[in-house]
């Protein structure tokens, strides 16, 4: 059983919410993101999505770019960020690490290389932005192979058809796309958004995960009430680009965001 729904289930028995703060690997700097993690998850995360950085993220705002950027500065390649999962892990063995990005520098890495590090270095998901279900066939099964689960994304415009398709090809959980358009781009409808929850859960058992537009503790809570998780991304990312010029104090700041967010959502 992997360590995404060993969280998940614990979760639900504790009738808590999960909570999943993403941030780019190497922003601002290698040094700084391994802190990072452990200091989210002692805030209260339960699950961390690790961005890998890519010079062209075509489903991500400014604030997500810029991160990419500071982190290509450094020249933050694949290899860096799965070596820095595997020392997460040294300290953490529980907390799931989800790493999400684009195919192109999996495809670079080559599936079956890529596959092999990412089980050796404790990742428990993949997130591949770009890599639909029906060409993603070949890849899904070394995952599968490796007892990695594959996350894909739901958007508000995906229709009804197309949910069931792509649930049967996941697994983990469901990343659903709470707003039109890229990260950080627009104000969040609840309402609408535990429409859309509904309609998915009728098309498979997956745990459901909301992202996009998750600004604060009260919003976080909002989500988290009409589905099985907050994912936030972009006010982190905020928060670090702000401290870039000091970045020991970044795994504390962030903490606090995390912690004021787990509070409101167990609240």
């Amino acid at each position: 059983m992997s360590r995404i729904k060993i969280c998940f289930d614990r979760l639900e028995t504790q009738g808590r919410k999960a909570l999943i703060p993403y941030v780019t690997a190497g922003d601002p700097a290698p040094q700084v993101t391994v802190p990072l993690l452990h200091a989210m998850v002692e805030a209260g995360a339960d699950i961390l999505e690790l961005g890998i950085p890519f010079s062209d993220p075509m489903a991500d705002g400014p604030t997500i770019q810029l991160a990419c950027e500071r982190a290509l500065l450094h020249n933050t390649s694949i290899i860096d960020v799965l070596a820095m999962v595997k020392t997460f892990r040294e300290q953490d063995q529980e907390t799931p690490i989800v790493l999400m990005g684009y195919l192109n520098p999996i495809e670079m890495t080559g599936y079956e290389r890529f596959v092999e590090l990412a089980s050796d270095a404790g990742v428990d998901g993949v997130l591949t932005v770009d890599l639909p279900p029906e060409e993603s066939t070949a890849f899904v099964s070394l995952l599968n192979e490796k007892d990695m689960d594959a996350i894909y994304l739901l958007a508000p415009t995906t229709e009804e058809s197309r949910v069931s398709e792509v649930c049967r090809q996941g697994s983990g959980y469901v990343y659903y796309v709470s707003v039109k358009g890229v990260t950080g781009s627009a104000e969040l409808d609840v309402d609408e958004v535990a429409a859309k929850v509904a309609m998915i859960r009728k098309h498979t058992n997956l745990r459901i995960g909301v992202g996009f537009g998750i600004r604060d503790a009260a919003s976080a809570r909002a989500i988290s009430a009409v589905s099985d998780g907050a994912i936030v991304g972009s006010v982190l990312v905020n928060q670090i680009a702000a401290l870039a010029d000091t970045p020991d104090q970044i795994p504390a700041a962030v903490a606090a965001i995390v912690k004021d967010m787990r509070t409101a959502m167990d609240a």
